[in-house]
């Protein structure tokens, strides 16, 4: 069963690769999540499917 973007914790997800992002501007943070996203997946550390889960979360907090 597909996740869906909203059943998907992002932070837990980048918590799991030692990833903690926070430079007390929100949009910045987004920012540098999406480029460690597309990293973990270039260096092969995530699959596809996870990394369009989290690009799809990420996308949601965007709008909200």
């Amino acid at each position: 069963m597909k996740e869906r973007p909203d059943d998907f914790d992002l932070n837990a997800f980048l918590q799991r690769y030692g990833l903690f992002i926070y430079t007390g501007d929100p949009e910045g943070d987004l920012l540098l999540i999406e480029d460690e996203i597309r990293e973990l997946y270039q260096l092969g550390i995530i699959d596809k499917e996870e990394m369009v889960q989290a690009l799809a979360a990420l996308r949601k907090r965007k709008t909200v």
